[in-house]
């Protein structure tokens, strides 16, 4: 049983930006097994340290969280309906589960080494004088090892229980974020404010009308998929400008275009949704159609 949490702080005091420490600790023996300084406690920093941890140790039996909302479904439209979210659909395909607990008091271990690190690992990034989140998870290894020798206890059954990774464990696919959205009869899709275009193809074209999961990956690759086949498009970027000669140029954007002239003449700008993924690395382009 692994605790998992994360600790918000001015780890670099005023050297830096406030960010998040990701830390995950033994149940039995309060052994640090990871610890990962991020931006934020979001879905992709989880499934990017999680995916690190799987590597690093292999697959426990289970982790234990709090109710937070990555962990926790706190509305009824969540993944597929069934009542849990993208982190534990991505443990459940991995077959590990997630525990939630009831309080801070359940899950004491992780909570008292957050107390420890933030006394400890604060004067320690003050010391070599870190004010980055990529300095400070290179000086990491090093703490680690030092924490673990001074204040890990020897488990009752010295056994590992973590399982290996596979070959059937893929995690790329695991660790990706999924949604689905309804193809139009113009073959277009709408996901975080952009418009997908789907290539004509008879797949998609049996699309037409029907869901299609939309995959993105931590990476910045997003594929959109039709009964496990994946399918060719082209986007176009609801937030830039649209000039007349776009329009004119590609007429299979004419729907697509039209809804998003529409928005633009609003008032307010539109602005990314905040309810999808924080995307790395993607970008986003008008590409002609034929």
């Amino acid at each position: 049983l692994i605790q998992i949490d994360g600790s918000e702080l001015w780890w670099f005091e005023d050297r830096g930006p406030q960010c998040t420490l990701l830390v995950y600790v033994d149940d039995a023996t309060s052994r640090l097994m990871q610890l990962k300084f991020v931006e934020s406690e979001s879905a992709f920093d989880y499934f990017n340290a999680t995916r690190e941890y799987l590597e690093a140790h292999g697959k426990p039996v289970a982790f234990y969280s709090d109710k937070h909302s990555v962990f926790r479904v706190t509305n009824r439209q969540a993944v597929g309906g069934r009542g849990i979210t993208q982190f534990g659909r991505a443990l459940q395909d991995l077959r590990i589960e997630i525990i939630c607990a009831n309080s801070s008091q359940a899950k004491g271990r992780v909570e008292r080494a957050h107390k420890t690190l933030q006394d400890r690992l604060v004067k320690e990034l003050r010391l070599q004088e870190v004010c980055t989140i990529e300095a400070a998870n290179r000086c990491l290894p090093a703490f680690l090892a030092d924490y673990n020798k001074r204040f890990a206890k020897p488990a009752y059954n010295p056994k590992d229980l973590h399982r290996p990774l596979t070959g059937s464990d893929n995690l790329d696919e695991a660790f990706a974020w999924r949604e689905e959205r309804t193809v139009s009869e113009s073959l277009t899709l709408q996901y975080d404010k952009v418009v997908f275009l789907l290539e004509p193809s008879e797949i998609a074209f049996d699309a037409r009308r029907k869901r299609v999961t939309v995959i993105d990956y931590p990476d910045g690759r997003l594929t959109i998929r039709h009964k496990g086949v994946e399918l060719a498009y082209s986007t176009f970027d609801k937030l830039r400008s649209v000039t007349h000669a776009a329009v004119v140029d590609n007429k299979r954007l004419g729907a697509a275009l039209e809804f998003i002239r529409e928005e633009q003449q609003q008032a307010a700008p539109a602005q990314r949704s905040q309810a999808a993924p924080r995307r790395r690395g993607q970008l986003n382009h008008i590409f002609k159609v034929g």
